[in-house]
């Protein structure tokens, strides 16, 4: 991830705050079931800081920018410079629940990723998993904070599929910030000169902030329509 995002993210940035209430609608049960629960990518630990506040649980991080882990806003979940492809013996089988969230478009080979991935999840444990949706609106945004690729809910599955993975449940998410996302690209496309994240992503005073948040608050979840993000929980198939 571009280090500039990590600057602009915080947990009252209406994206942030959003994409928690996605996740609390399509996988409340499913947190509260689990025992150890791990993310992976949790850059600056915004989302373990929500698991802490909201279910009150640890949440283990795992991070390869040092820097970011650094900072981390998480109060009492463990943070670890980790490559997941080390496959640790000691963790081995060890997470209920393994978070992925807007990691895995960064990651050229997903099969390798995901075998990794699998190898530190606990029998009968899911993955909950975030990507960016549609490649239509792919952007310099994107390249610039490192993304692959975007995907639909049909390629996530055939990504799942190959990988002896299951889509148990998935949702769109941000169908009203889709004009934006478009604007966003026109934008960018016309102003090389502009900072692709700064643009893309910063918001410029509080009421806009709060006023966006309202606004992707302006859909039903689960919701298979359109989003500019993609929500699922992945399993093992049997």
């Amino acid at each position: 991830m571009n280090d500039r995002w990590y600057e602009i993210a915080r947990l009252d940035h209406f994206w942030i705050a959003r994409r928690f209430e996605v996740l609390r609608g399509l996988a409340d049960g499913l947190i509260r079931q689990a025992g150890a629960i791990a993310e992976v990518g949790c850059g600056q630990g915004l989302l373990q800081r929500q698991m802490e506040d909201f279910y009150q649980v640890e949440v283990t991080g795992f991070d390869l920018n040092a820097a970011a882990l650094e900072r981390t806003a998480s109060r009492v979940s463990p943070v670890c410079c980790y490559d997941l492809l080390e496959q640790a013996s000691e963790y081995a089988g060890r997470f209920d629940l393994m978070l992925l969230f807007d990691v895995l478009e960064h990651i050229h080979d997903e099969a390798r990723f995901l075998r990794a991935l699998e190898f530190h999840l606990a029998p009968g444990g899911r993955i909950l998993i975030n990507v960016p949706a549609f490649q239509w609106l792919w952007s310099r945004y994107d390249q610039a904070v490192g993304h692959q690729r975007r995907y639909t809910a049909h390629s996530l599955r055939q990504v799942a599929q190959r990988n002896g993975l299951v889509i148990a449940r998935s949702s769109y998410w941000g169908l009203p910030l889709v004009p934006l996302l478009v604007l966003r690209k026109l934008w960018l496309a016309r102003h090389s000169h502009q900072s692709p994240v700064s643009a893309g992503f910063s918001c410029p005073n509080q009421f806009v902030d709060r006023t966006l948040l309202w606004l992707s608050r302006c859909e039903r979840i689960p919701q298979r329509l359109l989003g500019t993000s993609l929500m699922a929980v992945l399993e093992r198939a049997d």
